[in-house]
């Protein structure tokens, strides 16, 4: 008898376990918002820009997959930060239909800008069902101009001495990295935005040695303590999140995303990054 009630106690346990881990991952976590404060060091930065703030958001999936007001707070709280740059590094929608740049539309209302400039770039979800829809990204490019971020294909765009080059998708139908790094100079203090962080590993980079902003990943949105991701969509596995240095200097972060593809994390919280401008 003390043996049934044990194993009887012990899965009434471990199921009650399994409820509550299930009720967290579904309802707490996805909506448990961290903000990863770092230094950014970057070589030939202007005097006027030690200290500045550059707040990095991304991968925000508005659509139908998780209440999409929790964007809407988040951007409110992230304006208290008073951001000099605000860089968003793709994936605005999980695109279904048109309805999706209806609710984009409506976020964007309440965007997060930078005093001195915002810029996006966009990523594989902007591209609609198979990342093949010229017009779904030309839509989300459009909304995202009229909301006032400048949104970067394939180029460079400099703010106060400051280099922003945009890179397209990598699986999008744009993707031009040549042209994005043919001008690239080695004395002016740049940042490049990549969505996808797999770019890293290609021979595109014309010799650039400084940061790489990405995002894509959500860090697996799940993980078991002490191990890697269960799925991550890259080839390169190491490209999960956070800083990780890379061979001839640069240095790449890998945001978790403020958003979710479905609405379940576990071990891996929505984040927004915010990185203090220091001289290399």
């Amino acid at each position: 008898m003390k043996r049934r009630k044990f194993i009887k106690r012990s899965f009434l346990g471990t199921l009650g376990l399994g409820i509550l881990t299930g009720l967290y991952a579904w309802k707490i976590e996805p909506f448990w918002l961290e903000y990863v404060q770092l230094k950014m060091p970057i070589k030939n930065l202007p005097d006027n820009l030690i200290g500045k703030k550059l707040m990095q958001i991304s991968d925000i999936h508005v659509g139908n997959r998780f209440n999409y007001q929790y964007i809407i707070d988040a951007f409110t709280e992230a304006q208290k930060h008073k951001p000099d740059f605000v860089v968003y590094t793709g994936d605005y929608v999980s695109y279904e239909d048109e309805t999706q740049l209806t609710q984009l539309q409506e976020v964007l209302q309440h965007s997060v800008k930078g005093t001195l400039g915002t810029l996006g770039i966009l990523g594989n979800h902007d591209y609609g069902k198979n990342w093949a829809e010229q017009n779904v990204a030309s839509g989300i490019t459009n909304l995202l101009k009229k909301s006032g971020i400048t949104v970067l294909s394939n180029e460079q765009y400099e703010i106060n001495g400051l280099n922003f080059i945009g890179f397209d998708d990598y699986w999008g139908l744009n993707f031009n990295p040549r042209k994005a790094m043919q001008n690239y100079s080695p004395n002016s203090a740049s940042i490049v935005l990549c969505h996808n962080p797999d770019v890293c590993d290609l021979d595109v980079w014309n010799n650039y040695k400084g940061w790489i902003l990405s995002g894509h990943t959500h860090g697996g949105q799940c993980k078991a303590p002490f191990l890697p991701p269960f799925m991550i969509p890259v080839k390169n596995k190491k490209y999960t999140s956070g800083k990780i240095a890379l061979e001839n200097d640069r240095t790449l972060y890998i945001n978790r995303a403020l958003g979710h593809l479905w609405q379940v994390r576990f071990n891996v919280r929505p984040e927004i990054t915010i990185f203090e401008l220091t001289k290399a």
